[in-house]
């Protein structure tokens, strides 16, 4: 039977068993938790810049700004209007109510390039009611340095809705500012320092001293030693070629470098306006006792109106009465266990029966008494 077998099967079978084998290899040698060196470091020098312009809205419903409290919006219009050729009679303060003087905001994108669009924000400077249905006039967007780098104009598109009568009011979401898709167009390149020099600059997200070698390890594996070095916990100097179709080949393969996903900090962030508290992965406690009492203050005011006798001169007269009540829980002295798991913490601060206010002053608590192995930041 042997001797009748076609020839081409077990050489095929032999290469779907060998690829098979491979793949099994690579899937043991790739770490279980990796993240690509793009979602932890950006390119220094590679980022876009703010633009902003002032300008005008024109087309309103009625809904633009009273110009009697925003001179400024008349000023505008009148420079305009000279512009284009048209003067006023000395003395005429006009009074529109369908045009509003604006903010343009945009952000100018790495490697942009002379006529590529750019997205705009339009918001109200004035008194403006709503710039629903309105039309950006062309405004210049200045960089940092005072240049134009990119022309605004178009249609404002609002994401809301409102009206008004009688005195009653709706709306939906907000009216005073709006969109401009594409609505801008770049007039002037950004210089960037991308393809100068013979090495490139990683920014890691946060400074990590770990992600930072782990990172250089990782370059220098795939791409040869002594290809990266770093500087300190939150740069790495990588060689790259100098050739732009070559750098731009070389970055694409370096920012899709797996890394090994480190432990982060142990850190707890409040929030001491809003009681939040955030906690990552790494925290942990020591046993500890906690006592936690609550105290509670009640005041209440009952209104009185005091009568006068009958044909007597007196007024009828309304008094409070207030009664104000002050009550304090007692404190039980409650074991918190040690928890090395976010789960178990979590488990052991549930067991108080605190509320997030009360969680934060016992959090601090923990953590000077050196029982929370963690950053503690308030914000």
């Amino acid at each position: 039977m042997d001797a009748h077998r076609p020839r081409s099967v077990l050489p095929a079978w032999r290469h779907a068993w060998r690829a098979w084998a491979l793949a099994c290899a690579l899937c043991l040698v790739a770490p279980a938790h990796a993240e690509r060196i793009r979602d932890l470091a950006t390119v220094q020098g590679v980022r876009g810049n703010q633009l902003i312009g002032y300008g005008l809205v024109v087309g309103l419903d009625g809904s633009g700004d009273q110009t009697t409290q925003t001179p400024f919006t008349v000023q505008s219009l009148q420079s305009m209007l000279t512009q284009l050729g048209i003067t006023l009679p000395p003395g005429t303060n006009p009074q529109l109510k369908n045009v509003a003087a604006v903010m343009v905001t945009a952000e100018l994108a790495s490697f942009a390039r002379p006529g590529q669009q750019l997205d705009v924000t339009v918001s109200s400077l004035g008194n403006a009611r709503s710039l629903r249905g309105g039309t950006l006039l062309m405004t210049p967007l200045k960089g940092a340095d005072g240049q134009i780098y990119a022309v605004a104009q178009g249609n404002v598109l609002v994401a809301g809705a409102g009206a008004a009568q009688g005195g009653s009011k709706v709306q939906i979401n907000h009216l005073a500012a709006g969109r401009v898709p594409d609505g801008a167009t770049v007039e002037r390149a950004v210089a960037s320092p991308f393809l100068q020099g013979e090495a490139i600059s990683l920014e890691l997200n946060s400074t990590d001293f770990s992600t930072a070698q782990a990172m250089t390890d990782a370059i220098n594996t795939e791409m040869g030693e002594g290809t990266a070095h770093a500087l300190d916990g939150r740069v790495i100097d990588v060689k790259a070629p100098t050739d732009p179709d070559r750098r731009v080949r070389f970055m694409a393969q370096l920012e899709n470098l797996q890394v090994a996903q480190l432990a982060p900090t142990a850190r707890v962030i409040v929030n001491a306006r809003t009681g939040s508290i955030v906690m990552n992965r790494t925290v942990s406690l020591e046993p500890a006792a906690v006592a936690h009492g609550n105290l509670s203050v009640t005041i209440t005011s009952t209104p009185v109106v005091s009568q006068p006798g009958p044909l007597s001169s007196g007024q009828t007269t309304v008094t409070e009465k207030t009664d104000i009540q002050l009550k304090q829980d007692g404190g039980v002295l409650m074991k918190l266990p040690s928890a090395a798991s976010l789960a178990d913490l979590v488990k052991a601060l549930n067991s108080l029966g605190a509320n997030p206010a009360d969680l934060v002053a016992i959090l601090q608590a923990l953590k000077a008494a050196g029982a929370l192995r963690a950053d503690l930041e308030v914000i």
